[in-house]
């Protein structure tokens, strides 16, 4: 077969990039041949989460209620994470970093002084066993090792004292808990990770991969580290990592420290397990079944032989399976061998325009871009004439804070909301913020996956306003209307993305094993910059 033929009238192409010695075979996944020999995707459902963020609990910005609000709106589980310790915080007698200093240990005295407790009791509340998943957790600050956060299983834990992450660590031996380094990419010494420091095991079977401090996939690439805790660096990143030999899961969350968990494009944990319940997710965080993504909810199906992400088989012969579901147009997918590209799936520049008259499609519709430093509340719905509406996914941000800075002032948290949905109409609740520079997105927005005809048409009412375009239309590309004039909040009506652009399916077999023990792994990117990671799987020397 042609491998450049992959998954016929899509505009997608196959492209291998194959090792030295390599033999890979790519074929139409589509096919019931290759379907055949496939594993079953063993019962499991994906849930997302962000176990790494903050609000004012500790330092930080907005209630701790309102977190907990704003969680429910788009993750199923969550943890907030109170800052609580810092043995080795330096500039002890530099007086340009004593605010630092004052800053951080006043929030670890508040958390000792009643402020656990509160979080223990609001953590209780929220907990919703088969809905909504609320854990306890804290983070400790290391220049030596790395920062790390500790997530507990006990809704009634107690929260433990150590100086340093080597204490947390030893105090959290054979307790139901994970220690999990964090913004792994800093220099090592400089509170970025130390790989001599890990421990595979149970304790820390994933790491976070991406924040809002950026990406340390590797040390280039989209998501560079721009805080002022400096650049990324090779050592700490994942890459690394993974060619030390090391095994461990790969997930993402936000650091915000603006009271937004799972806020939109600063990181999100997916996980595989059978239900929505405590044990359930924990054993799927504990079994590295997880994957990682910045903000859309990328579907990855990755299986090799009969293992799926975060698995370690032995096998010669790896049959690789890869099923991936976006949320926009898909820019490209890599299946990644031991730090190297073997082949790369990329969509079409522009989305084909399906035949048929019905169509499935997904379209992304924003709410932002005024110039005024005025919070703009949108209240309103979006409606279709025909078809159905099967899903609604929520792509809201909490504001763009990620360290605390010397005069700053708390605020409000703005939660935004979907009031309701039905097959015809969704109606919704947010407040947008002016774009605080050209780079930082600070709109809120949904996206729609929708079955209707070219001739149906999207509407959206807001604040007095009525813009409506068909589906053909908006195949054709984006149409956006200001409210009340040019510089003025804007609703934009993003490309409708069939089918064909936003899902694409793959098998492929390597026989070649490179080493004693291969690592494999997918990296999905979409053309609006949002990106998915599965967690690795392993395959030793049969």
């Amino acid at each position: 077969m042609d491998r450049r033929k992959f998954i016929k009238n899509t505009g997608w192409t196959f492209v291998g990039l194959a090792a030295s010695g390599s033999l890979l075979q790519g074929c139409n996944a589509a096919s019931k041949e290759a379907r055949k020999i496939l594993p079953a995707p063993h019962g499991l459902k994906l849930y997302w989460g962000d176990i790494h963020n903050h609000c004012n609990l500790t330092y930080g910005h907005g209630d701790m209620r309102d977190a907990f609000e704003a969680a429910k709106q788009q993750l199923d589980f969550v943890s907030i994470t109170p800052h609580a310790m810092w043995g080795d915080i330096p500039g002890r007698d530099d007086p340009r970093l004593q605010w630092v200093i004052d800053y951080h240990t006043k929030a670890f005295d508040a958390l000792r002084e009643g402020g656990w407790e509160r979080y223990v009791a609001m953590t209780n509340e929220y907990n919703k066993e088969d809905e909504f998943l609320a854990f306890l957790g804290y983070e400790c600050h290391d220049m030596a090792y790395g920062d790390h956060v500790a997530l507990l299983y006990d809704l009634e834990a107690t929260m433990i004292d150590p100086t340093n992450v080597a204490g947390m660590k030893a105090q959290l031996k054979g307790a139901k808990a994970f220690v999990t380094p964090h913004h792994m990419g800093y220099q090592t010494g400089f509170r970025g990770y130390n790989w001599d420091a890990f421990e595979e095991g149970t304790q820390t079977p994933f790491v976070e991969m991406y924040s809002r401090h950026g990406l340390a996939e590797s040390d280039e690439g989209d998501y560079n580290y721009l805080h002022d805790m400096g650049p990324r660096h090779w050592e700490g990143t994942i890459l690394y990592g993974l060619q030390q030999g090391h095994k461990f899961g790969i997930i993402g969350s936000t650091d915000q420290h603006a009271g937004y968990p799972g806020s939109y494009g600063d990181g999100r944990v997916m996980a595989l397990p059978p239900s929505l319940k405590r044990e359930s997710i924990w054993k799927a965080l504990k079994n590295r079944h997880v994957g990682c993504a910045t903000g859309d909810k990328i579907k990855i199906d990755f299986r090799i032989n009969d293992a799926i992400m975060g698995e370690a088989i032995k096998a010669n012969n790896r049959r690789i399976y890869l099923h991936v579901e976006g949320e926009n147009s898909i820019d490209y997918v890599d299946i990644i061998k031991n730090g190297k590209c073997i082949a790369r799936l990329n969509g079409p520049l522009l989305p084909q325009i399906p035949q048929e008259d019905t169509l499935r499609c997904k379209i992304k519709v924003e709410f932002g871009w005024n110039r005024e430093e005025e919070y703009v509340h949108w209240n309103g719905k979006l409606s279709i004439d025909q078809g159905k509406i099967n899903g609604v996914t929520p792509c809201f941000r909490g504001a763009a804070y990620t360290a605390p800075q010397p005069g700053e002032t708390a605020f409000e948290t703005r939660v935004n909301r979907i009031l309701g949905s039905s097959e015809k109409e969704v109606e919704l609740d947010m407040y947008s913020s002016k774009n605080p520079n050209t780079t930082t997105p600070a709109m809120q927005g949904v996206v729609l996956d929708l079955t209707m005809p070219k001739r149906g048409k999207l509407t959206a009412d807001f604040n007095g306003k009525r813009f409506t375009h068909s589906i053909g239309e908006l195949m054709e590309g984006s149409k956006t209307h200001f409210m009340i004039g040019w510089l003025s909040e804007a609703i934009s009506f993003n490309r409708a993305i069939p089918e064909n652009a936003f899902q694409v399916e793959h098998y492929m077999e390597d026989s070649v094993a490179e080493k004693e023990v291969d690592y494999y792994y997918v990296r999905v990117r979409q053309k609006n910059q949002q990106w998915a990671w599965s967690s690795p799987i392993w395959l030793e020397k049969a």
